[in-house]
């Protein structure tokens, strides 16, 4: 940690000074007692030794997994918990992101442009059209000859027909109550393309397998070509993470296992969440070719970057600092945060376009560098404990994501695995 420790001989004391960063993770740290901020990460965690036979070496091997469905920890639609929703606050964030609205705004008007017969030939289905019906609007506006906006939410429903009527649009846009499933568009005509903007921070977590296959099935004229799609393909990534409150609040004090597999959202920008290796890709689900995806577990193996874990601790410090937490203090959690393992990391990457030069990512492409979006990184806790990692260690994980079929379903997650570090 040469490198660290010359961050905090060279620190300026003004940061004392610095202000509180407002969020739930300086709450939590300003309420944090040294006690507990110093306590041992390997402390109680189930391991088993065994020899890998290969050079006489000794591998620590130390099992981790998380279990969960989509609309845990989520708003839902229904009080049985079965589909994810939305508040007033989540819509407006969606509307004003950066890096998502105007790049649909841009798919969707060069995609109507593309139309050999002129955007007013064009039938266009809005899934999950939302309150504000944005990309309805955007469609119409570019010159679509009509847009049916699906929304099952029936508040959000009636504030799009008032947003719609509002600005004129009413006899280009119409929006259909309901579940896609369980709709039929008029005179049983289907559309040249569909957007889908109904994809969660975990890809599939808002239900977008069962719906397009749905829509796939029954709402859309050539179902099989990548145009008529956006987004066209949709993916999740993961990395193995890092996360300081989990070094911080440890049994007895705090029980990460009450969690019962419910993951952490983090806003994108957080750095109390740092990766520990290169991401990969965990769900890729191509819209035009949507019958053909299988949803087999597959397994990965990440090996732990030393240079990432060194630069994670340095962060980590700096933001301990800026929480006003002493340089000694600070030094250890830093130092113990940026050498553990708390979970799988997970993002949503979505392509928009048939020719794939229109992307959105949430975390940076492709590292998975911190940024502003929207969506959040999902952080299912694996251990009750974190897991100390060292540059070189290995971390095994079995994926097994069941997007289901059925909009009305929760999509449901599995990752189990180890953590294998050599002594």
């Amino acid at each position: 940690m040469t490198a660290l420790m010359q961050q905090m001989n060279d620190e300026d004391e003004a940061l004392n000074n610095a202000q509180l960063d407002i969020s739930r993770r300086s709450a939590l740290l300003s309420a944090a007692s040294s006690t507990a901020a110093l306590l041992a990460i390997s402390s109680g965690a189930t391991q088993a030794l065994a020899d890998d036979g290969s050079n006489g070496g000794v591998i620590r091997r130390t099992p981790i997994k998380a279990a969960w469905k989509a609309v845990d920890g989520l708003n839902s639609l229904e009080e049985d918990k079965k589909v994810v929703s939305f508040d007033a606050s989540a819509y407006k964030a969606m509307m004003d992101d950066p890096s998502r609205t105007p790049l649909f705004e841009k798919a969707i008007i060069q995609r109507l442009n593309s139309a050999p017969g002129g955007p007013e030939s064009q039938i266009v289905l809005d899934l999950g059209t939302g309150p504000f019906a944005l990309f309805a609007i955007v469609a119409a506006k570019a010159g679509a000859g009509k847009v049916y906006a699906i929304e099952a939410n029936k508040g959000a429903a009636r504030l799009a027909r008032e947003t719609i009527k509002k600005i004129g649009f009413e006899d280009i846009i119409e929006v259909i109550e309901g579940f896609s499933s369980d709709v039929t568009l008029p005179n049983n005509v289907k559309a040249d393309f569909a957007v889908a903007e109904i994809i969660g921070s975990v890809a599939s977590e808002e239900g977008a397998y069962a719906t397009v296959l749905d829509a796939h099935n029954r709402l859309v004229k050539e179902p099989n070509l990548s145009s008529s799609w956006i987004p066209n393909r949709i993916q999740t990534y993961a990395a193995p993470a890092s996360y300081t409150l989990h070094n911080m609040f440890q049994p007895p004090e705090f029980d990460w296992g009450k969690l019962d597999g419910e993951p952490v959202r983090f806003n994108c920008r957080d750095k109390g969440l740092q990766l520990l290796s290169d991401p990969v890709i965990v769900e890729d689900i191509s819209f035009a070719d949507i019958t053909k995806y299988k949803m087999n577990g597959r397994d990965y193996i990440f090996t732990m970057d030393g240079n990432r874990i060194e630069e994670n601790s340095l962060s980590f410090f700096e933001e301990l600092r800026k929480n006003r937490m002493g340089k000694v203090e600070a030094e250890r959690v830093a130092q113990a945060t940026g050498g553990s393992f708390t979970g799988m990391a997970m993002w949503p990457r979505l392509i928009l376009d048939a020719e794939e030069k229109i992307d959105v990512n949430s975390r940076a492409y492709p590292f998975g560098g911190h940024q502003k979006s929207h969506w959040q990184t999902v952080l299912p806790i694996m251990s009750d404990l974190p897991v100390p990692v060292k540059g070189g260690d290995e971390i095994t994980v079995s994926v097994h994501f069941d997007a289901g079929s059925d909009i009305k379903a929760p999509p449901s997650y599995r990752i189990s695995g180890n953590v294998l570090s050599r002594s």
